[in-house]
């Protein structure tokens, strides 16, 4: 009896959310009945989108582009500008935006990456610019404070010698005359006292907070800290172009990667192309954040999942709880829980479902299709802890209805055929 009370007041909960459902079930009907449309950009192609509850993953195209950010690329896209002038323009702006000394518009943060590592080893000498990879006579090591990446490779193209050091003991040791710069994805107290060594040793050091906006202060606070170097993603949180990134910091590492970068012919960044509508593009989300409420969105997007919450949880035996990761994707996540080995269906089986249903329905699991095998370094057999989540900034509005209804629904299933 006590199952079924609590049963009743979480359908009670969910009862508007499921009219709501209703009524637009029929609304989409109509409006499928009604149109000529044959589908979209991508559809005519044979490629289906899909609803984003996974975040901002590159392979998945990202986050979607804030309309300040389409609207600054639509408008650079009708004139001709010179590129090696424009890139300056922006770094003065985002000097201002951010309190650093200069910056720069990358190709997302990997070009950042590739960029400064070319900019530590060869810096505005055009010989040397030209001589990279081949780090002779120049110095040539990086060293990864925390270890190897499956991002390090955009470190390893440039000519650099990567020094691995798991431990902040590790990297003051690590440093010799040939280290050009100390690379860390740290953050709190483990990036200060990196940032102290490197002040200590005169070695340049490149922080990669990628997913690090929101909160946008951020773009402002390695400034005070005094980090040499550090960069961010244009197409993740920003909301910026897909194929941009940021990197800010001092105004003589900023020359240097300039330097060693696109659109100069014979650098090794050449290939890293950015366009003067990534540019303007990421100008503007940077513009946009720094007006924007961060609370708000944040309430905004608690909802969203907390409907979702609502409607899964009418299901017996499945349970949730919303927390913001302290990681990347930094949004009201919301975890699903259910007995996979009671129940014979697991988060890959519910995973798989959603993605091959109609609509095609996208969720955070411990599967990562993006990640070459090899990076991974263990046995690719050995059981790993998976959970489905839910990432809310990257769901539209009213898509969470037909996330948490598509959701019960599988849930339901799986639990009845259990039960059969």
């Amino acid at each position: 009896m006590d199952i079924n009370r609590r049963t009743l007041l979480k359908y009670s909960r969910a009862l508007p959310l499921f009219g709501t459902i209703a009524l637009d079930s029929i609304r989409q009907k109509a409006l499928a009945a009604g149109s000529k449309a044959s589908g979209n950009i991508y559809t005519r192609i044979g490629v289906r989108p899909f609803i984003n509850a996974r975040g901002t993953w590159t392979y998945l195209s990202g986050s979607l582009e804030l309309p300040e950010v389409r609207a600054a690329k639509q408008e650079a896209a009708r004139h001709f500008v010179d590129i090696f002038e424009l890139q300056r323009a922006a770094g003065k702006r985002l000097a201002e935006l951010s309190g650093a000394e200069s910056g720069m518009v990358t190709s997302g943060a990997a070009g950042a990456m590739a960029s400064a590592a070319a900019g530590c080893m060869a810096g505005t000498d055009p010989a040397k610019v030209w001589q990279l990879p081949d780090t002779t006579g120049m110095k040539g090591e990086v060293i990864m404070a925390g270890g190897r990446s499956a991002f390090d490779s955009a470190i390893r193209l440039t000519g650099a010698k990567l020094v691995v050091a798991r431990s902040v003991e590790d990297v003051e040791a690590a440093i010799n005359s040939n280290t050009a710069m100390i690379y860390t994805t740290s953050l709190g107290e483990r990036l200060q006292r990196i940032h102290e060594i490197a002040k200590k040793h005169q070695v340049p050091l490149l922080l990669d907070d990628a997913a690090g906006i929101p909160p946008v202060d951020n773009l402002k606070n390695y400034a005070k800290m005094g980090i040499d170097l550090y960069c961010f993603s244009g197409g993740k949180g920003l909301a910026g172009p897909q194929c941009s990134g940021l990197l800010l910091g001092r105004k003589d590492l900023i020359e240097a990667a300039l330097a060693n970068t696109s659109p100069w012919e014979g650098a090794v960044c050449r290939p890293m192309k950015v366009g003067k509508e990534e540019v303007m593009g990421a100008l503007a989300a940077v513009e946009a954040w720094s007006k924007m409420d961060l609370e708000a969105l944040n309430r905004k997007w608690k909802e969203r999942v907390e409907r979702i919450a609502k409607l899964v949880e009418t299901v017996p035996g499945v349970t949730t709880n919303i927390s913001i990761p302290e990681g990347g994707n930094r949004y009201p996540t919301l975890t699903v829980n259910w007995d996979e080995a009671g129940w014979k269906y697991t988060v890959a089986d519910c995973d798989r479902q959603l993605r091959e249903g109609e609509p095609r329905i996208e969720v955070l699991t411990a599967s990562n299709p993006s990640l070459v095998p090899a990076v991974r370094g263990r046995d690719p057999k050995t059981p790993r802890h998976n959970k489905l989540q839910i990432i809310s900034m990257t769901m539209e509005p009213g898509e969470e209805l037909v996330v948490g209804k598509r959701l019960r629904e599988l849930l339901n299933a799986a639990r009845k055929n259990a039960k059969a």
